[in-house]
């Protein structure tokens, strides 16, 4: 009895050391799928104006009552980026400390635009201190881009041009736009596919980055 008792403690010993050694494989195995996947960038829809057309112009009021312009040449020569969120989205609210920091750093002209009850919107203006970003509630903004999924974003340039657009879920999403403007195309997608190297543009921001890391 005790020597079956001795060799059944045996074998689970063997057992749980044999699942531990596979685990470690696959976490490594995962780890290097990981590394060797290339960074993916927003996500763009196939609907709505396309890039390198003018994007719809719009001059309203933000939730504050100050007058914003949307769309059309900047008299700063800003870029605009457009953030089409939803305050009962996660994401969205995650996202918007990355959405600031991107705009100061990227000298941005961004605009929040999200549709539904005017008082939800406060509510969620309450929570989050938007700075000096405008928050603007209309639903035809939306329907003009014809945005089905949120957070979506739209970067505009200072000609009043769209750049690149696509769902944004990171802050590597919202870059990714950013970088597809300075590459001509319309999404980092793109870029991946011709092949090209784009490591020494990565590790060049990634250096901007460690001077002026997001908060």
């Amino acid at each position: 009895m005790m020597e079956a008792l001795i060799v059944s403690n045996v074998v689970l010993w063997v057992v749980a050391i044999a699942l531990g050694v596979t685990l470690a494989a696959l976490a490594r195995q995962v780890g290097l799928l990981h590394e060797r996947s290339a960074p993916l960038g927003a996500m763009m829809a196939d609907s709505g104006p396309e890039v390198g057309e003018q994007a719809p112009e719009f001059q309203l009021e933000d939730l504050t009552g100050k007058s914003v312009q949307i769309g059309g040449a900047d008299e700063e020569g800003r870029d605009s980026l457009l953030v089409f969120l939803s305050p009962s989205c996660p994401m969205c609210n995650k996202l918007l400390p990355v959405i600031q920091s991107l705009g100061r750093k990227e000298g941005l002209k961004v605009v929040v635009v999200s549709d539904g009850e005017e008082a939800e919107h406060k509510r969620f203006l309450e929570r989050h201190d938007m700075e000096d970003i405008p928050y603007v509630v209309s639903a035809e903004i939306g329907m003009q881009y014809q945005v089905g999924r949120v957070p979506h974003a739209v970067l505009v340039d200072d000609r009043g041009v769209i750049r690149a657009k696509g769902l944004v879920n990171t802050r590597e999403h919202l870059e990714s736009l950013i970088e597809a403007k300075e590459q001509d195309l319309p999404s980092l997608q793109d870029y991946l596919e011709q092949g090209h190297d784009h490591s020494h543009h990565h590790e060049a921001r990634e250096k901007d980055d460690a001077a002026q890391p997001i908060h």
